[in-house]
């Protein structure tokens, strides 16, 4: 018998425990450590559960707080702050063994159609099926499975890219790096999962953006997700090819900020991140 590869949609599945009382499970993002992408997303979903449907989600600003466990599920404990003509506001505790360790506050608002619109233009880079596949490291450890679900192609070492502001890199110096990313599967036409099935990509590169320069440097770098926040501009498709524009800014302190911004292969800006995350030396 051959193994039923998961669907996507299966890693932001979460049961109703209660009314506005949910509950999940995470897969490591480090050996026995819940992929931070994967709580903000469960954390999402349950807010999601309890606002209108005519309503989507424009908002998340979520810290984390303590490291999860993937041995024990996660309660999500939803608080319905507002509920106004336009505008919904939860906040989100994810709960494990008693402790909170992630925090988040999500807005939605129903859909208005105005002449006042401007946007960024999308960088120039090679289009996704020119470059090759990327895993890192996760292709070969058995518990990164999940990420197999994901297709990640980076634009690194192509000629005429900004890559990360080492020597030859841009004017400006800052650390910068562009992967094309996507959903490898058909998802379902829920603008909530695709919203969620977002911020679970952007975990997977935005932190390590911060690092580039210092990769080189002996000794281990650790990187853990401090902060997280996230606007969704238009709509979009998570299974559709979304380009990633990322840099850093700032680094000092123990911390690194990373930005980043997201484009469809037409490049329209669809949704715009950032991160703060610890960069510890050991």
């Amino acid at each position: 018998m051959t193994e039923r590869k998961p669907d996507f949609a299966d890693l932001l599945t979460l049961e109703s425990v209660d009314r506005d009382i949910f509950r999940g499970l995470c897969h490591d993002g480090a050996p026995m450590r819940a992929f931070g992408g994967q709580v903000a997303a469960q954390a999402q979903v349950a807010a999601g559960r309890t606002v209108e449907p005519d309503r989507l989600m424009h908002s998340l600003h979520g810290y984390f707080l303590r490291p999860g466990r993937t041995d024990a599920p996660i309660v999500y404990l939803v608080e319905r702050i507002r509920d106004g003509r336009s505008f919904t506001t939860r906040r989100v505790s994810a709960v494990q063994d008693g402790e909170t360790i992630f925090s988040m506050s999500a807005s939605f608002q129903r859909p208005r159609e105005t002449e006042e619109a401007h946007r960024l233009r999308a960088p120039d880079v090679p289009s996704p099926e020119t470059l090759r596949r990327w895993w890192g490291p996760i292709d070969e450890a058995p518990e990164y499975r999940p990420f197999l679900l994901i297709d990640i192609r980076s634009t690194a070492g192509v000629p005429g890219v900004p890559q990360d502001g080492a020597a030859g890199g841009p004017a400006d110096g800052i650390p910068r790096q562009s992967v094309w990313v996507r959903v490898d599967q058909l998802l379902p036409d829920d603008p909530l999962l695709h919203v969620c099935a977002l911020t679970y990509l952007s975990d997977l590169t935005l932190a390590s953006t911060a690092s580039l320069p210092y990769l080189g440097v002996p000794g281990r770098l650790d990187i853990v997700s401090l902060d997280h926040a996230m606007w969704f501009h238009r709509p979009f498709r998570a299974d559709d090819w979304l380009l990633f524009a990322q840099d850093s800014p700032s680094a000092g302190g123990a911390r690194g900020l990373s930005r980043g911004m997201f484009f469809t292969r037409d490049g329209l800006l669809v949704a715009s991140a950032i991160q703060e995350a610890g960069l510890f030396r050991r």
